[in-house]
């Protein structure tokens, strides 16, 4: 078996465990310092045969983010830029997070940290419930809507 062969089949094995996207494969080959010429044609072959693919990276990774961390748009968005997915699939991802469910969420959010806020001023409450949204990535008017209590997408 070639050297070509065992990194290919070691990234397969990588990409086949996890969604990944091109820069995390890319960086791994350089942890491997595999050359940039050769790595290239690794991942147009991985892309070749569906063991790497952006848009399904970005679904995956919006959808994950927002359900198990549940993280809003704005960082899903940013994170998925910082791996240099493109905008067209990173746009694909986030409208994989229902509209509902994403308010939903962030009303549950925002209902048990003002169990956990011990600030007794409302004012002071209510900025820090805002700022403990958007912290969490969703859209500051958004977020300020429902912390004021006001009825958003229903």
């Amino acid at each position: 078996m070639k050297d070509d062969d065992l990194i290919f089949d070691k990234l397969c094995s990588y990409c086949a465990y996890q969604e990944r996207c091109v820069s995390e494969v890319m960086d791994k080959l350089r942890q491997w310092k595999i050359d940039d010429d050769k790595a290239e044609k690794i991942i147009a072959r991985l892309t070749e045969e569906n063991f790497l693919n952006e848009e399904r990276f970005a679904r995956a990774f919006a959808g994950g983010k927002f359900r198990i961390n549940k993280w809003g748009r704005v960082k899903i968005s940013y994170e998925l830029q910082r791996k240099q997915v493109p905008d067209h699939f990173i746009q694909l991802g986030i409208e994989e997070i229902d509209e509902e469910e994403y308010i939903e969420t962030l009303r549950e959010l925002l209902v048990k940290k003002d169990r956990e806020i011990k600030e007794k001023d409302g004012f002071k409450k209510k900025q820090k419930l805002i700022s403990f949204g958007v912290q969490k990535g969703y859209e500051f008017e958004l977020v300020r809507k429902v912390a004021e209590g006001r009825t958003v997408g229903r």
